[in-house]
């Protein structure tokens, strides 16, 4: 038993001299203050960041839930672990000719603060972009670019404050030293100014908005306008692909933006015909008795028919010979009847643009243009639409005596040969 009690009074005496000496007790000092501030973050995380994510999932509230997501919450909880260093620095080095030590712990604890709070409220701006994306009014606006511009300018100041922080030096100190790096700062952010200049132009002129569809040959992009940042606008071209434009080339260079026959209601169609120019000829009284059958030109050949008699009879005096007078033509007549077909097209706009008309004759024929709106603008439907107009075009031009016009084939040299290939 007196061995026993021997043992613990130095084992007693052992600790009380290790705890007593200078470096065994700033070590279990610092031991200690890792597990406090482990504790800290774990308590906040666990019981705290948990009652909080409850409470926004029972609310019926939508920014709270942006808040979770972009873990605004999450990156405030850094700031536990920093508290306790920064409370604890008097404690590690409480008498006087440690109080540099204490300061430095302090400054720290102090950058270390300012670095999660940036952070934070970095995620805390995302989550706002999010909300106001959602909102009617600010759909299509540029809000990523100038969010991006705002935390670049934060992350700037943050890092300005921090360095002067750990230094002990006047921010603004450090502010007028950056004065003579000026140029290197415009050289290493000039995508950025750039970009900035460019976003704000965009949203000022309202150029392009996020959903737009936009055609840059340039850049190899034919698509929507999936996001508008700082530094690059992302297209997702039909194909899936995802084409990523400086957005400064939004300004310097030329693009195409179909937002304008999206809000008009209708989508262009300009295509073109050629007819052979020997297959136009006038109208001979078989010819027209043949038509007056057609449903859409029957009224206005019997109109066209009467005009034309009533002027004849008024000037001409030898109605006999074609070249005198007015006569009808089959190429007239075949306008007249595509006029009247696509206006009673159901998937025409009526109230748009409205043309068919003759171009300029070349060697590849006389072309026919169609230029009116369809009432359809999905891609697939549009597309449908326009074959069917042109296929019952195409095949319709033999009943008016035309022919449409096409370069020679083989299989009309093979005719010319006699069926031979000679």
């Amino acid at each position: 038993m007196a061995t026993l009690n021997k043992f613990w009074n130095d084992a007693g005496a052992w600790l009380r001299e290790w705890f007593s000496h200078p470096t065994y007790g700033a070590i279990i000092a610092w031991i200690t203050l890792i597990v406090v501030a482990w504790f800290a973050t774990f308590i906040t995380r666990r019981f705290i960041l948990r009652a909080v994510r409850s409470l926004v999932g029972r609310s019926k509230a939508k920014w709270d839930d942006a808040l979770v997501e972009h873990k605004v919450f999450h990156r405030l909880a850094h700031l536990a672990p920093a508290l306790v260093f920064y409370a604890a620095g008097p404690l590690i080095f409480p008498a006087d000719d440690q109080e540099s030590y204490q300061q430095a712990m302090q400054r720290i604890a102090n950058a270390w603060m300012f670095l999660a709070g940036a952070r934070a409220l970095s995620s805390f701006i995302d989550a706002m972009v999010a909300i106001a994306q959602d909102r009617p009014g600010a759909r299509g606006k540029p809000l990523r670019s100038y969010s991006q511009v705002f935390k670049l300018v934060m992350w700037l100041a943050v890092s300005i404050i921090v360095v002067g922080t750990l230094t002990d030096r006047s921010p603004w100190a450090l502010l007028t030293g950056l004065g003579a790096m000026t140029a290197i700062i415009l050289l290493v952010f000039k995508d950025s100014i750039l970009g900035f200049v460019a976003s704000v132009q965009i949203a000022s002129y309202d150029m392009v908005r996020q959903g737009d569809w936009v055609e840059m040959p340039k850049h190899g992009a034919d698509g929507d306008v999936l996001e508008i940042g700082l530094h690059t606008v992302k297209v997702q071209n039909w194909d899936k692909t995802i084409t990523t434009i400086p957005t400064y080339a939004f300004m310097s260079d030329s693009f195409k933006n179909w937002r304008g026959m999206s809000e008009s209601g209708g989508r262009r169609i300009k295509r073109s015909i050629s007819l052979d120019m020997t297959s136009v000829r006038f109208l001979q009284p078989e010819d027209l008795n043949h038509l007056k059958r057609i449903q859409y030109i029957g009224d206005y050949l019997e109109k066209k028919e009467q005009e034309v008699a009533a002027w004849n009879a008024e000037h001409v005096t030898e109605a006999d010979t074609l070249v005198n007078g007015r006569h009808m033509t089959n190429l007239g007549t075949f306008r007249a009847y595509l006029e009247n077909y696509l206006r009673n097209h159901e998937q025409i706009r009526k109230d748009m643009t409205f043309l068919v008309r003759q171009l300029e004759p070349s060697k590849d024929g006389l072309p026919i243009q169609i230029y009116v709106f369809s009432a359809e603008q999905r891609w697939a439907h549009y597309e449908g639409i326009m074959a069917d107009i042109f296929d019952h075009v195409i095949a319709v031009i033999p009943e008016f005596g035309l022919r449409v016009f096409q370069q020679p084939s083989g299989a009309d040299f093979q005719a010319l040969g006699g069926g031979t290939g000679k």
